[in-house]
């Protein structure tokens, strides 16, 4: 999931609607709610946000160091105007990035890529035992061979493994897929998906990577 700050509502939902295409889920705020989200948002909330996207806003600069304090997600900030002196600022804010619009959400999405694989996050390629997943929206691979999965599915197989050594609970699962405040699904639908993608991975490895326990969540074991 990707947080979206914007004090514009018409640029946090067409955000929203671009990030879908590509099979990411978003959540906006405008700039007052996302200063109070970030300071109180439960750990389990904030660790499903695999970065955050900062549109123009008042007080831009000091949402990075306040976004450190909770978490390590990759934190983006977007222009509208061409200026070497406010991009400068941002990055002495603390972003790890500075795109200028209009700029298409696979760049922005490779962007957040790239500094997971600096800092040892993430890559658009991750290799564990015989899968190969990807961030940009491809299928992963088994044992080199392309395995089509549903975009739900898809997006569950990729958080369990960039986070493999961490169980994670439904809810954590829930947030990372269908965004924080997605009221109109129920997180049940989470034990669904799991048990069709362990099926088909189950059926295409001869054994079943991902384990659960009752009360603790999931894991990946592909090792």
């Amino acid at each position: 999931m990707i947080v979206v700050v914007d004090e514009r509502s018409l640029v946090t939902s067409g955000y929203s609607a671009w990030f879908a295409r590509e099979g990411i889920t978003t959540t906006g705020f405008a700039p007052d709610d996302f200063g109070d989200w970030v300071a109180t948002v439960q750990e389990n909330d904030i660790m499903a946000v695999e970065a955050f996207l900062l549109g123009e806003c008042a007080d831009r600069n000091k949402f990075p160091h306040k976004i450190r304090e909770r978490c390590a997600a990759p934190v983006i900030a977007v222009n509208e105007t061409q200026s070497l002196e406010h991009t400068l600022e941002l990055f002495q804010a603390g972003v790890d990035d500075v795109v200028r619009k209009p700029m298409h959400v696979r760049e922005i999405l490779a962007r957040i890529n790239a500094i997971r694989r600096r800092y040892g996050n993430g890559d658009a390629g991750t290799q564990i035992g015989p899968i190969r997943v990807f961030s940009d929206g491809r299928d992963p691979q088994v044992n080199g061979i392309d395995f089509s999965l549903p975009r739900r599915e898809r997006r569950i197989l990729e958080y369990l493994i960039a986070n493999r050594g961490r169980r994670l609970n439904k809810a954590q699962i829930f947030s990372a897929i269908y965004g924080i405040f997605d009221s109109d699904v129920e997180e049940s639908v989470v034990e669904s998906h799991i048990s069709k993608l362990r099926k088909k991975l189950r059926e295409q490895l001869g054994y079943d990577p991902i384990d659960s326990k009752r009360f603790l969540g999931y894991s990946i074991n592909l090792d």
